[in-house]
């Protein structure tokens, strides 16, 4: 699975990473003073690296839990995200990952508790309410056999009841979940995109049926589940593409207790764009005319607002408008 295992020497005796690493006794383990030595090297190549990752092992400094970006998720209140991985194991060719980051390696970072304290100090802070999301820098359940992610971080949420944690992936990993208790707020939010952007971009990842079929086995243990439509990518065909996906998802699940649905077109800061097209230069998706605003590139769209009309009205012949929003 991993090419080698980079320990950073702080957190070389955690018994966490012990675990780990006897898990892999064949994988070439090396340490390193910190994370950055290998992740932030100069001349690496994200599209060469993806093909052989490696690991890295590491203790996260400074905030652990940040403000989440305007118009993120799906709540008024306070909103934050925190991230104990960088990088994802999936491959889909509009992620911002890839622009975001120089190197495809994955780091752990494996202080949990840290992690945990600055969790409940925000939480306390913001009078045990507010809405916490995993899976920005990463997918948050697609190495959980091995991060045990959800397994430590889904029990703190169950001391303060008016708080929100969801849980952003495409994975199917869920044996983790359905071996835990219900946590009534505790929110799994799996993300789609139509079935031919799907077949054209997201490599590696779950296929439809087997991330509807992860789905179904949450709702029916008990858990609230959530649906994103990210990214939109618009073809011109108002709403045809996404009208077969509709069917499929919501044709399996209970749609009454869908916790939200929401969709977002595709856009990511300038720079990172930039990036992704000198990695990918034959890449359609990123020949296509943009538009920039306020330092964010989208794909420029005739008929856009026709466009979103036409998907938000196939998706309200499933869902009612309550259940629904926007990502800005």
């Amino acid at each position: 699975m991993f090419s080698a295992i980079y320990i950073e020497q702080e957190v070389a005796e955690f018994e966490r990473v012990r675990r780990l690493l006897d898990r892999f006794p064949q994988v070439p383990q090396v340490i390193c003073e910190r994370y950055g030595q290998i992740f932030n090297r100069k001349s690496q190549n994200f599209r060469l690296q993806k093909k052989s990752p490696a690991l890295i092992l590491a203790k996260k400094y400074g905030s652990l839990v940040l403000p989440a970006p305007a118009g993120y998720g799906f709540d008024e209140s306070n909103s934050y995200y925190f991230s104990h991985m960088l990088n994802c194991i999936y491959d889909c060719r509009y992620c911002f990952l890839q622009g975001m980051y120089s190197s495809a390696n994955y780091v752990l970072f494996v202080n949990y508790e840290d992690f945990e304290s600055a969790l409940e100090d925000k939480i306390i802070e913001n009078d045990g309410a507010g809405v916490y999301y995993s899976g920005y820098d990463c997918d948050s359940l697609a190495l959980e056999p091995i991060s045990s992610f959800c397994r430590h971080f889904v029990p703190v949420f169950s001391k303060f009841p008016d708080a929100t944690l969801e849980i952003r992936t495409k994975s199917t990993q869920i044996r983790c979940l359905l071996e835990q208790n219900v946590l009534d707020n505790c929110v799994i939010a799996m993300s789609f995109t139509s079935q031919q952007a799907a077949i054209q971009w997201e490599h590696k990842v779950p296929t439809l049926e087997k991330r509807i079929e992860a789905l179904r086995k949450l709702q029916q243990a008990g858990w609230k589940i959530a649906i994103r439509f990210e990214p939109l990518v618009l073809d011109g065909k108002h709403g045809e593409s996404y009208r077969s996906l509709f069917k499929s998802i919501f044709s399996s699940l209970d749609v009454d207790k869908i916790h939200s649905v929401s969709s977002g077109l595709f856009r990511m800061p300038v720079e990172f764009h930039k990036r992704i097209v000198k990695l990918y230069p034959d890449e359609e998706l990123f020949a296509r005319p943009t538009s920039v605003a306020d330092g964010m590139i989208a794909l420029k769209n005739e008929d856009e607002d026709l466009q979103l009309m036409e998907i938000e009205r196939h998706l309200f012949e499933y869902i009612s408008p309550q259940q629904y929003y926007r990502c800005a």
